[in-house]
């Protein structure tokens, strides 16, 4: 287990993703995977309270529903919720008022009384930041979150709000969620990084696996149509996105480990990562996201990927 930032939540290293819950994974299949992401000891759930409006017939909140039935059903002890507004087509941006209102229908859904770690999901720049900041600071107040949190969030908007927060008396953020992973790197180390290292803040990276591609699953971009995911990662199967696979194929050898288990703990291996968060479609695909939590790679190894997959600066 490790700790989040400054908080004692004691969070398993790798963050199981919910946003397949009521899209590519239905409830049987939720509950199976759950069950075994649990089973292998993880504890640490990532939901968003949009997921999964994208899909035909959905309407948001399907993510936290089968999460919220999964735990009524199974009543697991020391389980880390983390959820998000900003999403939800009845609850866009974050003003104070829209907080308050889809934190209390995320706390229906999930069926809890406090939410564990609750994220600003998108910048909301037509709302003050001060509004925003403070309607975070009262959920924690008033005991309906004990963590707060930020996503695709800028650095300079994250050093923003932990300045708001530090003038007003309020709970600073103790996690940051970045789209990271081994394939889009820049942004993230040149400026994030530096902020979280600065104020202890930990990172929970999404796209850990850069929608799939970093499971050496998809080597051809004629896969795109292939899943409703495999448009987003058959971008990646350039000669030089093809390179970091065949040098993680390289190491998950020398492990007897596979690709998706290299690649998540080489992000792990980053400075300030907490936890990468990864889905599972399939209870079949668990066993790779647990074994990466466990998996340590040299400072060769790690060294390696980060030459095989370095990219251009960021312009100043």
């Amino acid at each position: 287990m490790t700790l989040l930032g400054r908080s004692n939540l004691e969070v398993f290293p790798l963050s199981l993703g919910g946003n397949v819950f009521g899209w590519t994974a239905d409830r049987d299949a939720s509950f199976e995977i759950l069950d075994a992401y649990t089973a292998g000891g993880g504890n640490f759930i990532d939901t968003a309270d949009g997921y999964s409006a994208w899909v035909p017939g959905n309407s948001g909140g399907e993510s936290e529903a089968l999460i919220g039935e999964w735990l009524a059903a199974r009543k697991p002890s020391g389980i880390t919720v983390a959820t998000k507004v900003s999403s939800h087509p009845e609850f866009r941006g974050l003003s104070g008022r829209n907080v308050r209102a889809a934190a209390e229908a995320s706390l229906k859904r999930l069926g809890i009384e406090t939410i564990d770690l609750y994220y600003a999901h998108f910048d909301d720049v037509e709302t003050p930041l001060e509004e925003t900041v403070a309607a975070f600071g009262q959920l924690v107040a008033d005991g309906l979150v004990r963590n707060i949190a930020v996503s695709n969030y800028s650095a300079d908007r994250i050093r923003e709000w932990i300045s708001i927060s530090q003038d007003a008396g309020i709970p600073l953020p103790v996690a940051i969620q970045p789209h990271y992973n081994l394939v889009h790197r820049n942004d993230v180390e040149e400026s994030v990084i530096p902020v979280a290292e600065e104020f202890e803040v930990s990172l929970v990276p999404y796209y850990a696996l850069a929608s799939g591609f970093l499971t050496g699953k998809y080597r051809t971009t004629d896969a795109a149509g292939s899943s409703p995911r495999a448009a987003g990662a058959s971008k990646y199967a350039t000669a030089e996105g093809l390179a970091v696979i065949d040098e993680l194929d390289r190491i998950a050898g020398e492990h007897d480990a596979s690709i998706t288990s290299v690649a998540l703990a080489w992000l792990r291996a980053q400075p300030t990562v907490a936890a990468p968060i990864a889905s599972a479609s399939r209870v079949e695909q668990v066993a790779d996201l647990l074994a990466s939590a466990t998996l340590e790679l040299t400072a060769d190894e790690v060294q390696a990927l980060d030459a095989v997959s370095e990219w251009s600066p960021a312009s100043v």
